[in-house]
């Protein structure tokens, strides 16, 4: 029997992102193919979980300084 895929609903559900693409697959492949390697279906995930991160890091920051602006030093200081 052979196995259902996923839809593309289904795929961006899951994370700790909410759901949210913040990396574009196509472009992690492409780069990594001209550093002559190859990419796992699950690296462009774990970037996009990197990214939520320090999205989320960022925020904290920001609230703590009493602004509601991200600016590019909440996310490069950490």
């Amino acid at each position: 029997m052979a196995a259902k895929k996923k839809s593309k609903a289904a795929k961006k559900s899951g994370g700790k992102s909410g759901g949210s693409e913040f990396i574009v697959k196509s472009k992690v492949k492409e780069f990594l193919a001209g550093s002559e390697c190859r990419s796992s279906s699950d690296v462009a995930d774990a970037l996009n979980g990197v990214v939520a991160w320090y999205l989320e890091q960022a925020a904290k920051r920001c609230k703590a300084n009493k602004r509601s602006t991200v600016r590019s030093y909440d996310v490069c200081c950490m």
